[in-house]
């Protein structure tokens, strides 16, 4: 299926990658490298973001409830997201990407949080597209940082708006989601970016995270542009 044939096109696409460790156990791999097999999947996706002309992209890397995972495999996560970063941010930034980390940087180690502030800074004033890694991420975490961040600010009740708390989220440029594509067959949002899912329209996929392809994105982009968003009209 040709791009060209998706008439109404998403702004803003969010994909939930789960499954790959699920993908990794059923191939009797580690989950190590299932998540290698992630890796390959998302920089397969990437290298289309310029094609398809989507102004913003965010992605699900790591969330405030896998720090409930066996430690070592946190740590090892943990470990290989920053080699994975430093190997590709330099590619980010050839392509006008711009780079934004959602989430509470604070709970990571000091060197983590400066290489990805550094990796920030680097990419700022790209424009071809934001490429936005949810990472140390929780949906309603941020609402509630949202809210004490208002309260430092000296928010009164009255000053209390849709528009003040937008304004207020851990990277307030970011827009509304139009679609969220989750795979590994689960049907839920897992916390994802709640605020901004308010209307997103939902594409579920039966398969795991690395067996993701470009024809089951288009598939997804065909989808979203069939549908009706009345958004509550």
């Amino acid at each position: 299926m040709a791009i060209t044939s998706v008439q109404v096109f998403p702004n803003h696409v969010g994909f939930i990658m789960d499954g790959n460790r699920r993908w990794a156990e059923q191939r009797g791999l580690s989950y190590a490298e299932g998540y290698e097999a992630g890796y390959r999947a998302l920089k397969r996706l990437l290298d289309h973001v310029q094609k398809l002309g989507l102004k913003y992209l965010s992605v699900y890397a790591f969330s405030t409830e896998n720090w409930g995972r066996e430690h070592k495999q946190v740590d090892w996560l943990l470990s290989f997201i920053s080699k994975a970063l430093a190997q590709e941010i330099e590619e980010i930034h050839r392509r006008g990407l711009k780079l934004l980390f959602v989430g509470n940087k604070q709970q990571l180690s000091a060197k983590l949080r400066q290489q990805l502030v550094e990796a920030e800074t680097l990419t700022t004033n790209n424009d071809v597209g934001t490429l936005a890694v949810c990472f140390n991420y929780g949906g309603q975490q941020e609402i509630v940082d949202t809210i004490k961040a208002m309260m430092a600010d000296g928010s009164a009740r009255g000053d209390i708006t849709l528009e003040a708390l937008q304004n207020h989220l851990y990277t307030p440029e970011l827009p509304s989601l139009d679609l969220i594509i989750r795979t590994s067959g689960e049907h839920r949002l897992s916390n994802f970016m709640l605020w901004r899912a308010a209307y997103s329209e939902l594409y579920f996929l039966d398969k795991n995270w690395p067996d993701f392809t470009a024809d089951d994105r288009d598939q997804a982009l065909k989808d979203y542009a069939q549908r009706q968003r009345r958004m509550g009209r």
